[in-house]
């Protein structure tokens, strides 16, 4: 009675375990198949990554951005080898659920650092596109400075001041930028004020003869003289530049082109108005 009461308990089990050996015996090259596609998967993976990576440096010198992209081609490579082998082992439901459960977190996560994903997205597109680059003059956002670096999430620059600043990558690619380095090259302009009892053929000559001597000029570039306006006690006239920034700074430039004019006019006994400088000034708040 003992004996037929334990055949009722362990038969069942004895068999319900020969079935799920047999089941396991014929899922076995399903697993063998599965692995090794995730293998050769895994392999595509490193490869794709590398040929994307050499492809970006050539088009963007941005380490970040080119790590990023080709990191993103490797988890592409074998997310899409994993899905083929869950496929193969017969667990489509559960690929169904992992790219629904991927949708729905990549929505909550895009809401969740909204600002963050803009950034990232506006630096790459920065990258790519290059309306700067590193060692650039720019004046954005109300900032000038010189380009320090350029990240995915933001751009670094030196106001020449001492200052670092760090912009986000958004407000450089939504707002305007002035790039003082694109041509080599920038304008300068001089205002002053001469007496009305002066000749202005030869002011205007020897302005330009003392700027013309500078050693720092654009060699593509002509110098610009006018008069601007008859002020209180002063004929204005104001003189423009192009300047070799690789030479010197536009503030340098502009100081050695006032000296240069001073000594000019103190040469030709020609005297600056005391007025001249406040009539500037109202000029400028104008």
């Amino acid at each position: 009675m003992l004996f037929l009461q334990i055949s009722k308990i362990v038969n069942p089990i004895f068999s319900k375990l020969d079935k799920w050996f047999d089941l396991g015996i014929g899922f076995v090259p399903n697993i063998i198949i599965a692995i090794l596609l995730l293998v050769i998967f895994r392999y595509l993976a490193g490869y794709g990554g590398r040929l994307m990576s050499k492809g970006l440096s050539r088009a963007s010198h941005n380490e970040a951005l080119v790590s990023l992209i080709s990191s993103l081609t490797r988890i592409i490579i074998i997310t899409t080898g994993l899905f083929f082998a869950l496929g193969i082992l017969g667990l489509d439901k559960t690929v169904t659920s992992l790219v629904a459960g991927a949708g729905v977190l990549a929505l909550a996560v895009g809401f969740a650092f909204q600002d963050l994903t803009t950034n990232f997205i506006s630096g790459a597109f920065i990258a790519i596109q290059r309306p700067i680059k590193v060692g650039d003059i720019i004046e954005t956002n109300g900032f000038t400075g010189k380009v320090k670096s350029i990240n995915l999430r933001s751009v670094i620059i030196d106001n020449l001041a001492g200052q670092q600043i760090e912009i986000p990558s958004k407000d450089i690619f939504q707002k305007p930028i002035t790039n003082f380095t694109y041509s080599g090259e920038r304008r300068v302009q001089v205002e002053c004020g001469i007496s009305f009892t002066e000749d202005l053929v030869l002011i205007e000559k020897i302005s330009l003869q003392a700027i013309q001597s500078l050693g720092f000029l654009s060699s593509t570039r002509q110098v610009d003289f006018s008069y601007t306006k008859f002020g209180t006690s002063t004929i204005d006239f104001q003189v423009q530049f192009w300047i070799d920034q690789m030479k010197i700074g536009p503030g340098s430039a502009k100081s050695e082109a006032i000296k240069a004019l001073k000594t000019t006019f103190d040469i030709h006994g020609i005297s600056i108005p005391i007025r001249a400088a406040e009539v500037v000034g109202e000029v400028k708040k104008e």
